[in-house]
């Protein structure tokens, strides 16, 4: 059921990471402020910094196991999906909002596919 290997999850978090920092712009309420505004950039961030910290194939760093890093993305897109309710934006604009909940949602579907564990060899763990 997971098909989704740690190389391609790697590439979809930085690029999830950078349209979260420019949501705001590109979907035009940028001008609205307040948190519909700040979650998504503080996300984006927060999400690549993980992903560099993260032990697979775009993890320069190596620190964080992959079920952690997996269970990181569940709460983070948990919680942007329910921030418009949270936050009390619901009420603006489909543009302000309808980002949040389907890219939380999203996002929480690519982790259910996600494999748990990158390949040893894509580590460079494999035994010569």
């Amino acid at each position: 059921m997971r098909f989704i290997p740690t190389k391609v999850h790697g590439v979809l978090d930085y690029l999830v990471g950078a349209a979260l920092i420019v949501a705001p712009w590109l979907f035009g309420f940028a001008a609205m402020g307040g948190p519909a505004v700040v979650i998504p950039i503080v996300l984006g961030v927060g999400l690549i910094v993980y992903s560099l910290f993260t032990s697979y194939e775009w993890g320069p760093f190596k620190l964080i196991p992959m079920p952690v890093h997996l269970v990181f993305d569940v709460v983070a897109s948990l919680f942007l999906a329910l921030s418009p309710w949270l936050f009390g934006f619901i009420s603006a604009a489909p543009n302000a909002w309808v980002p949040h909940v389907v890219v939380g949602i999203t996002v929480i579907i690519v982790v259910i596919f996600s494999e748990p564990q990158p390949a040893r060899a894509a580590l460079g763990t494999a035994r010569a």
